[in-house]
């Protein structure tokens, strides 16, 4: 079965959720088009680009699947953040999530539907890779991996998302701890925790060889990440060192970095503000390594406990006009 069939297939069983989607078929019917109105054309040779004029790519194409990708993001976005705010809240406020009816899912419900976010940020991942890839194949161009770089530095790029890191670590989680695996759908594969000559990382396959792999490395004290966050732009720090990075203390915290601060790997401006903190990946791996995370809890409270009293101290001499 083609992979247009499959996703239409898979976005028809979603239809009671109401999810965004990629609109395959029309943007097919576009390139069928454009590769119509180019056949007539004696000038458009196999080793040029895509006209910069080209009414398709200027006024149809893109825009049109730039609007999809933003709708489908910000809807994963919203539902991943939702589903785990329910899961990691304890104590009071779960009591009053369930007061307001928010709370009323048992774990079997959570895992799937976490497992349900997985899968579409993957299918439509994979819808948006397969449609920009017959764009150049049409238009002999590599205007459509230039769009894909430029959509990721907007952050519009589903699988730069932090929640999709966050729903991967949320679903071993709670498969490993509360209840006993179940067989996966055909189109989502097993996610896991694996450890590649001491170096971790996540790593999650869909169907048609779809795979995300991220690297639960610290570019920054090359150990595994403690405490991660994940910048606007989709790299993982632990919380330390990204305030260093940003020149912050960890009391006043990533939103207090100054805007032309760039992230250490892409140097790209701007990326800790929106920082989010995994808490769910902070929970897999405290559970897979024990002894690293006593270890680094250890000194890591020693220069917490440190930062803290200088910026105290700080406080006081400036209150005092010291």
């Amino acid at each position: 079965m083609k992979f247009c069939k499959k996703y239409q297939q898979y976005m028809q069983g979603q239809e009671n959720k109401k999810l965004p989607e990629v609109g395959l078929k029309k943007l097919k019917k576009i390139l069928k088009k454009c590769r119509r109105d180019h056949s007539h054309s004696h000038s458009y040779k196999a080793s040029q680009t895509c006209p910069n004029q080209c009414p398709v790519c200027d006024g149809t194409f893109f825009p049109s699947l730039l609007s999809e990708m933003s709708e489908i993001v910000g809807c994963f976005n919203q539902r991943a953040q939702k589903l785990l705010e329910l899961h990691l809240a304890s104590g009071f406020r779960k009591y009053l999530l369930w007061f307001k009816g928010k709370f009323h899912k048992n774990h079997t419900a959570l895992i799937q539907e976490g497992e349900d976010l997985v899968t579409y940020a993957l299918i439509n991942a994979t819808a948006i890779r397969k449609i920009l890839k017959k764009y150049d194949k049409v238009h002999y161009s590599k205007q459509g991996q230039l769009f894909k770089s430029q959509v990721q530095s907007m952050h519009k790029e589903i699988l730069q998302s932090p929640w999709l890191c966050e729903l991967m670590a949320f679903h071993i989680n709670l498969r490993e701890t509360k209840v006993d695996s179940r067989k996966e759908t055909a189109l989502f594969d097993e996610c896991s925790l694996t450890f590649k000559d001491g170096k971790p990382s996540l790593t999650c396959e869909l169907f048609d060889s779809a795979k995300i792999d991220i690297d639960l490395t610290c570019s920054i004290c090359l150990d595994t990440v403690f405490d991660p966050v994940s910048l606007t732009c989709g790299h993982i720090f632990c919380y330390i060192c990204a305030c260093s990075a940003a020149s912050v203390s960890i009391v006043d915290g990533l939103k207090a970095a100054n805007p032309k601060q760039k992230c250490p790997l892409c140097r790209e401006r701007a990326t800790y503000e929106g920082a989010v903190h995994l808490e769910e990946l902070n929970i897999l791996l405290g559970r897979s390594c024990q002894e690293y995370w006593e270890q680094r809890l250890q000194s890591e409270r020693v220069e917490r406990i440190k930062q803290i009293k200088e910026h105290w101290d700080s406080q006081c001499r400036a209150f005092m006009g010291v």
